[in-house]
């Protein structure tokens, strides 16, 4: 991590990720770019379904590949870049038929390396297999939940989750969230740990860097009128005078479990995340 003298109040806090050494390019491959117009946490019918999103620098889109359908060809990393839409380093991978992809980087790859998706392939970090090939206690991350679905699991900086077990056509994989879940053995996954791992770290400093990256402020439930919220109201500063935290909308939050009982992912489930302040000493 890179630290800043304390030249401003916001500049003794400030810390971000060392570029350098790691970045190889600054430019994006212009064929793998397009622009877009970001969600800002709204819904397909333009309403707001996630607050405090919005604004922000523009960006440039790059065509990340999460399919992997490009097997038994060896592709080799041309470059380290970063991508404004991920936390994770993004490469530029060129396969060995001349086409250019751009995929999530794992951890310790440098320019020139290779990698490739294949049944066969060596458990060598960078590599992609089926999970019914990968052996227990291997970390793996960019998981598929179904066969040919194409990477859902396991893409953010420093991410990775673990093979638990093979068993009955399905492989036991251990999230990062701690949760176990079932996974189709013919799903694939890569072999390693995400990139950017102290992305984790990073201390923004001030509240307009927060800004640049879309991040909207947030507002304390106990600063609003009780119109507002359930915390709202009172003389001065006063607890939250309910039993139960809640939300904006009066929703009991903090213990109470939400998935719902009859989702459709729940057999596939072994164990639940563990949750609350216990989980911070296991």
């Amino acid at each position: 991590m890179k630290t800043h003298k304390p030249t401003t109040k916001s500049r003794r806090q400030m810390t971000h990720v060392t570029y350098r050494g790691v970045i190889t390019k600054t430019e994006p491959e212009k064929s793998l770019t397009h622009g877009f117009r970001r969600s800002v946490g709204r819904n397909s019918q333009g309403r707001i379904t996630t607050r405090h999103k919005g604004a922000g620098h523009k960006r440039l889109y790059r065509e990340v590949d999460f399919l992997y359908n490009k097997k038994e060809i060896p592709a080799k990393i041309k470059s380290v870049e970063y991508d404004p839409n991920r936390s994770a380093f993004i490469g530029l991978a060129v396969y060995k038929d001349g086409e250019k992809r751009y995929v999530v980087l794992p951890k310790a790859v440098k320019v020139g390396e290779t990698f490739i998706v294949s049944e066969k392939a060596e458990l060598s970090v960078g590599n992609r297999l089926p999970l019914k090939n990968i052996p227990v206690g291997t970390f793996v991350y960019n998981i598929e939940l179904k066969p040919r679905g194409g990477s859902k699991i396991g893409r953010s900086a420093g991410i990775f989750a673990q093979v638990v077990a093979n068993a009955d056509g399905y492989t036991n994989i251990k999230m990062p969230s701690s949760e176990v879940r079932k996974i189709n053995e013919n799903c694939w996954a890569c072999i390693g740990v995400v990139s950017n791992e102290e992305h984790h770290l990073e201390n923004y400093g001030k509240a307009g860097r927060s800004r640049w990256k879309g991040i909207r402020p947030t507002v304390r439930g106990t600063a609003m009128n009780p119109v507002d919220h359930p915390y709202g109201g009172g003389e001065g500063r006063q607890g939250r005078g309910t039993k139960r935290p809640k939300t904006m909308w009066g929703k009991v939050t903090g213990g109470r479990k939400t998935r719902h009982p009859k989702k459709y992912s729940n057999v596939f489930m072994v164990s639940r995340r563990k949750t609350g302040k216990s989980r911070k000493s296991q």
